[in-house]
């Protein structure tokens, strides 16, 4: 998640929440990709989860990673709960459960993204590695339950999870056991955002299909493929979904503004404070109405803030996030950017991917979303098959990548990072389904040789 953001110019119109969001526009020359990926942190011996405090703590983890890299520490109430790249931009944040999140530097290719993992999962190894801590690519901890997992030092999370069971059956689940691989991409126009928003809502599903990595809960299978994503159908309907209204005829900034002034909010941030405001709307505060904070009214950073804590399938900020995804082994998340970018950064598979999308009403799309958590790929959406669609898709994601030509130092260009999906596409089958074959053949109905297998 974002670092809270320190802008306290108050807002007087409605018109300063739709310019800022404006403001990410820029030409396709400035595009830019950005990659944030979690992973578990477990002690190694054991396999348990981590806690903040003490020696072999992530607390520690995050003193040693900030000694290492020289980046600046990301405070709250005397506690280190992150670190932020002054130079480059990056940053490592906690989430809840102590999911460990590199949140990349806005790089041109799919390249330095794949460098920049490579870095930072060295840079983590060296300092967990002696802390007796290994961190899992899988989309949701396959082994423990909501009761062993700490809470982290973060203002935002307890206000969070007082608020979730109140919203949703799953809430605490998705702060506290699962991970995300996201990207993040750039917008050159306000008709270029609405055009590639639909594009991702509207195929979000079939990356879910290719990153499906979450079919156990407490050591058993839960009768999932991405019970990640099924999480999310059922955390709180008020600020995650398909957004259908996004298809409708007047789709741009304002109405994105609209939406999310009646998300209910969570919190609003004074200094190192957060005063809980977890329900309320953002019109109400907005109109100097809020029950919680009377006769105040919110700053630009109250609502970057806000918008940090809407979680659809596709988030609008400055740019696009993509958040359809499992986490995965490193091996496979540079695939998560290259998908996207060989989609929505080329004209030509721009279109062709709406011209697979465009027909498909609203009531389609949330079919394809429903069923993809449980059948990945065998999902269908009228009459054909998430397969075919992820086959389709994945052909375009070469042409674009291909047609856009960036190469590495050996000549490579970017579509080399699709290869974990060519060899899913090939083998008929998404992660998930590869291990509850191995889960009932060598695991021998462990999943204890997860932490072995799939640990960065």
């Amino acid at each position: 998640m974002a670092r809270d953001q320190i802008d306290m110019t108050p807002l007087k119109s409605r018109h300063e929440l739709v310019a800022w969001l404006e403001a990410g526009a820029k030409p396709p020359s400035e595009f830019r990709i950005g990659t944030e990926h979690e992973k578990t942190p477990f002690t190694i011996e054991g396999r348990r989860p981590v806690p903040y405090e003490g020696a072999r703590g992530i607390g520690a983890l995050l003193e040693g990673m900030q000694l290492l890299l020289g980046w600046d520490p990301i405070m709250e109430q005397g506690n280190i709960i992150g670190l932020h790249d002054v130079t480059g931009g990056g940053a490592i944040s906690l989430e809840p459960g102590g999911q460990f999140e590199l949140s990349g530097a806005p790089v041109e290719t799919v390249h330095q993204t794949q460098s920049e993992l490579m870095a930072h999962l060295a840079q983590v190894r060296e300092v967990a590695s002696p802390l007796g801590i290994g961190f899992l690519g899988l989309g949701m901890t396959p082994s423990w339950s909501r009761a062993e997992i700490p809470l982290m030092p973060k203002g935002r999370y307890k206000i969070m999870t007082n608020y979730m069971p109140k919203v949703g059956r799953y809430g605490i689940d998705m702060m506290y056991r699962t991970c995300t691989v996201q990207t993040n991409l750039d917008f050159s126009s306000e008709a270029d955002m609405v055009k590639k928003l639909r594009v991702s809502l509207a195929l979000q599903p079939i990356a879910t299909a290719f990153f499906a990595n979450s079919p156990f809960t407490e050591g058993k299978p839960n009768g999932f493929l991405s019970f990640r994503s099924e999480i999310w159908r059922d955390t709180d309907n008020d600020r995650s979904g398909m957004l259908p209204w996004a298809f409708e005829n007047g789709m741009g900034f304002e109405r994105w503004v609209d939406y999310a002034l009646d998300v209910p909010m969570y919190f609003v941030k004074r200094g190192e404070r957060y005063i809980d405001v977890a329900g309320s709307s953002f019109r109400a505060f907005f109109e100097g109405k809020s029950n919680k904070l009377p006769g105040e009214r919110p700053t630009l950073s109250d609502w970057a803030n806000h918008l940090s804590t809407i979680f659809p399938e596709v988030r609008l900020k400055r740019y696009l996030e993509m958040r359809g995804a499992d986490g995965a082994p490193w091996g496979r998340l540079p695939a998560l950017p290259a998908f996207w970018v060989g989609l929505l950064y080329d004209d030509v598979s721009l279109d062709a991917a709406w011209d697979i999308a465009k027909h498909w009403n609203a009531q389609d799309r949330q079919q394809l979303r429903d069923e993809v958590p449980r059948l990945g790929f065998r999902a269908r959406i009228r009459d054909r098959y998430a397969f075919e669609i992820a086959k389709e898709c994945l052909a375009l994601a070469h042409s674009g990548l291909r047609r856009r030509s960036r190469v590495d130092p050996s000549g490579r260009d970017e579509t080399r990072h699709l290869e974990p999906l060519d060899r899913i596409i090939d083998s008929g089958r998404t992660p998930a389904e590869e291990l509850l074959e191995k889960f009932n053949n060598g695991w021998q109905g462990s999943v204890e040789p997860a932490y072995d297998e799939y640990a960065f």
